[in-house]
């Protein structure tokens, strides 16, 4: 099979397109024939810096294809069935960048008559969106339709892949939603993933707008720049609201004033979706694999988030895209073409 392996961290130029043998199936895996792999920051992240206790590792956490073959133990039923996948690369060396992977049964969900772009665009975006909107203490623990009818959210950045995710299932669960952008094409972009209003704090005073939107504030707010909205996301929690921080774009250190948030009780909830606890992400698999079979989320530029695709042998300028920010979400074509 076709891969891309890379044997020392650094720059895209690490990255190879090699031939391997087709991985077996261990007890309790499957292996799957992949179509699509997501590219997403922790990718390249991780090839910069994280250890390779393999020696080698094939990159690419999400993706989407059909299940080849099963390990022992696996209902054998399985075989055939198109599936997405998340975390394939999390502490194991067989990511979906290539033609072929092996995971743990529990790392394929059913993906039924929905597309492979949709499905590799699933696992790292939507599995962090569905625990920034479930983690407050005045939040569900599962998303459905209905489950946020009375919640305000508040994404800041919702022009990005969790954003937007964030945005698709908070919109499936009846939350009003307010967002953040930064140019009238990112506004564009919001709208269309299905925010009830979007602000651009560039020429807009986002704690003003806020308020005029929800004056007792927001009951949780999904971060992706905590350092530099620390201060208006103060002013914006409601009595028991969260701020739920998933990256640190634009500086890893905040502020934070102590009265201001001990007196409405405010949480300030940290979240990486590799290391969330076990339920909570079981939860989020069985939430999103929902919303996909009830056709609450779409990809594309249709729904916010335009793809960027690369064939497999252009892997490394894919990470570069992601590298450098591009907007939208970008997909690798794995298939042997």
């Amino acid at each position: 099979m076709k891969a891309i392996v890379y044997e020392r961290t650094g720059d895209p130029s690490v990255l190879q397109l090699v031939d391997r043998p087709v991985p077996e199936p261990g007890p309790g895996e499957v292996l799957v024939r992949l179509a699509v792999s997501g590219v997403n920051p922790t990718d390249w992240k991780s090839r910069r810096q994280w250890p390779l206790p393999a020696g080698w590792q094939t990159p690419g956490q999400d993706g989407a294809g059909v299940v080849e073959a099963v390990g022992e133990g696996v209902d054998r039923e399985l075989t055939g069935e198109r599936v997405w996948i998340w975390e394939a690369a999390w502490q194991r060396p067989w990511g979906t960048a290539a033609e072929y992977t092996v995971v743990p049964v529990r790392q394929v969900v059913p993906l039924g008559a929905a597309s492979f772009d949709l499905g590799a665009c699933l696992g790292i975006p939507f599995l962090t969106a569905h625990r920034c909107l479930t983690v407050g203490e005045y939040m569900p623990d599962k998303l459905h339709a209905g489950a946020l009818s009375d919640h305000v959210v508040l994404v800041q950045g919702g022009a990005g892949a969790v954003g937007n995710a964030a945005i698709q299932l908070a919109r499936w669960a009846d939350a009003c939603v307010i967002t953040t952008v930064s140019s009238p094409e990112k506004a564009q972009l919001a709208a269309a993933a299905g925010a009830s209003f979007v602000i651009n704090y560039r020429e807009q005073d986002v704690v003003e707008e806020v308020h005029k939107i929800a004056p007792d504030g927001v009951h949780t707010i999904v971060e992706v720049s905590a350092a530099r909205n620390a201060a208006a996301d103060v002013r914006l929690l409601r009595a028991g609201g969260a701020v739920c921080v998933y990256a640190d774009d634009g500086g890893d250190e905040l502020t934070l004033p102590i009265r201001p948030l001990m007196v409405p009780n405010a949480r300030w909830q940290f979240v990486l979706v590799y290391t969330e606890p076990k339920v909570a992400k079981a939860q989020a698999v069985t939430d999103v694999a929902a919303a996909v079979a009830q056709g609450a989320v779409r990809v594309g530029e249709e729904a916010g988030l335009p793809l960027h695709r690369y064939p497999l042998a252009q892997a490394a300028a894919a990470h570069q895209a992601v590298e450098d920010s591009v907007v939208g979400k970008v997909l690798i074509g794995t298939a042997e073409e």
